[in-house]
């Protein structure tokens, strides 16, 4: 699980986090699957997002892992009656969303593994600068 409890304390309270996931661990694991999917998005293009979200404890990226939480409260909160909290929830939301996009417009290089072909070389967003070889007219 690349999520813990301990992850969310950063963000929210238990009791808060007991509120907001309806003390369902579905509904939970549905917005966890979903938030890792939504950053799987911006990410994949560049980075090997399996290897990402299969680090676990220290070796994962301690942004990701916030935002993952921040991403899955706001999709949890989404269910709750007459959006209790969403304030906040939204705020965090659209901050990951705005990091993600940094992170795909390359603005933003986060320190997480590259996805690379089966020789190990990088295929996500490398460009290979060339030209033709000059031609020569001789008329």
């Amino acid at each position: 699980m690349f999520i813990t409890e301990e992850d969310y304390r950063v963000v929210i309270g238990d009791a808060a986090l007991k509120v907001i996931s309806q003390v369902s661990e579905e509904n939970r694991a549905n917005a966890e699957a979903e938030a890792r999917e939504e950053i799987s998005g911006y990410l994949r293009p560049k980075y090997d997002c399996g290897a990402v979200f299969a680090a676990e404890g220290n070796d994962r990226n301690r942004l990701v892992v916030m935002y993952t939480c921040d991403i899955a409260l706001y999709h949890m909160s989404a269910a709750m009656p007459q959006k209790m909290g969403s304030e906040i929830r939204e705020e965090r939301y659209k901050r990951a969303i705005e990091w993600l996009e940094s992170v795909q417009a390359g603005k933003i290089i986060p320190d997480l593994p590259l996805a690379v072909d089966g020789n190990g070389t990088p295929t996500g967003d490398t460009f290979v600068y060339s030209s033709q070889t000059k031609l020569r007219h001789n008329w």
